[in-house]
């Protein structure tokens, strides 16, 4: 069955149909990784959103429910270059194609979706339609699209409760150390006999039960499992909060310390989220916070954020320790970013920042001990190369005070001021480009 991909330039993708039966109006985004699609499709900070992968294949190693982010897929449509309908994997428990039919979730596959990808960098990011009807009137579709917006998502991903996950009290429990699993060939022939217990743990990358005997407060604005099993893993407790829950709920716990989740959406209409992550600000418990949450807590303590022009969304996005130097490999998914020239400099400086085009990836707080982060320290199935903030939130619990150094916090606004003068540069030199006639890579 031909399905048909309009946007609202007017633009119109002809593809094969995949996945539910369903017409959909969606804002279409990208996501540049090469591995990692059923965390993508059940992360609910897509919430909203139809996804294009730019990955050529996409459904070729199937669905494993123990990868996936929430309960049930989050996007508006999937597009891709190519669905394989017959995965190859041991750890495989369904195709996609009827993973996606199972939650009513439409799919195009067949279209040139690096062509749409180069669109979106252009125009930036798109409303579209996503329709089986071959007889659509497109001067009747327009206005729709362009009228489209994705409304309160975050209150339609958060936990409808408050509940409590338990911290393992032993490393066994997670599974082996990553670079010491053995192969049981007797336990997976059970396994595939239909002994549903003895199924393959993945490796593990905790060494330590640091977090043993600590109660953190997660606020769901749209987590995904793998932040909370970043605590577990390493013995927290974790107690799970909606969105909406009062900050008085919250303290009420006598939490050590506090989570904010990533989360869909805009994060300046989530007025009163914010006000409640306002009064968790003077508290003085610590906080960490991730995504949305980094977001939500600059918005409460003065600063504004803004929309990309098609957002951070893949495995490979490399962001700057302003304290160190070092240079880390992220995994990303926003649309929206912290405008840092509007962060008070007496309340929080930037700690964090993206090499490929300056935004802003965290913030310490001055005389806080809290510090916030863009991108996902959490991401599976990776990269895990920062997955050292969830020890340093845990430390800086234990002692009271942010590990981050106060002479090493007033370093980084000066070295993302000679950031800025390098990004002046670039810009400098890709307007002579443009000006001689050379092609440039609006990367």
């Amino acid at each position: 069955m031909k399905a048909y991909l309009i946007l609202e330039d007017g633009t119109v993708f002809v593809g094969e149909h995949f996945g539910a039966v369903r017409e959909v109006i969606s804002e279409i985004v990208f996501n540049t990784s090469m591995a990692g699609y059923p965390e993508v499709l059940t992360d609910p900070s897509y919430a909203g959103q139809a996804v294009c992968m730019t990955y050529p294949l996409i459904g070729n190693y199937g669905i494993c429910t123990e990868d996936l982010e929430s309960a049930r897929p989050w996007p508006d449509a999937l597009i891709v270059r190519q669905a394989c309908q017959s995965p190859s994997n041991f750890r495989s428990d369904e195709a996609l194609n009827s993973f996606l039919m199972r939650y009513g979730v439409p799919g195009i596959q067949g279209i040139d979706t690096r062509a749409l990808t180069k669109l979106l960098r252009s125009k930036g990011t798109m409303n579209g339609m996503i329709t089986t009807d071959e007889n659509y009137d497109i001067e009747k579709i327009l206005p729709r699209l362009k009228a489209y917006s994705c409304g309160p998502v975050v209150e339609r991903v958060t936990c409808p409760e408050v509940y409590t996950v338990r911290g393992v009290t032993d490393l066994a429990e997670n599974g082996p150390l990553t670079g010491h699993a053995m192969f049981d060939e007797e336990k997976y022939e059970q396994y595939l006999e239909g002994n549903r217990s003895l199924k393959e743990k993945k490796p593990a990358l905790v060494r330590e039960l640091n977090g043993k005997g600590l109660k953190i407060a997660l606020l769901d604005v749209g987590a995904k499992k793998n932040i909370i099993q970043s605590l577990t893993a390493r013995g927290c407790d974790v107690t799970v909060f909606p969105a909406l829950s009062r900050a008085e709920d919250i303290l009420a716990v006598h939490p050590d310390g506090i989570m904010l989740s990533n989360g869909p959406g805009d994060p300046a209409t989530c007025t009163s989220i914010i006000e409640e992550i306002r009064k968790l600000y003077a508290s003085d418990v610590p906080i960490f916070a991730i995504c949305l949450g980094h977001q939500l807590l600059a918005l409460a303590t003065g600063a504004k954020t803004y929309k990309l022009r098609y957002g951070h969304r893949g495995g490979n996005h490399p962001v700057k320790d302003l304290s160190t130097g070092r240079v880390y490999i992220s995994s990303q998914n926003h649309g929206y970013a912290v405008d840092e020239h509007t962060v008070d400099s007496r309340v929080a400086v930037p700690s964090f920042v993206n090499v490929n085009d300056g935004t802003n990836e965290g913030l310490t707080y001055r005389g806080k001990n809290i510090f916030t982060v863009q991108f996902h320290p959490e991401a599976c199935p990776g990269p895990q190369d920062t997955g050292f903030l969830f020890d340093r939130f845990i430390s800086n619990i234990r002692t009271g005070h942010s590990t981050v150094p106060a002479e090493e916090v007033e370093e980084n606004a000066k070295r993302l001021a000679a950031l800025h003068e390098e990004a002046k540069g670039s810009e400098r030199t890709r307007r002579a480009m443009e000006k001689a006639g050379l092609e440039v890579d609006n990367a």
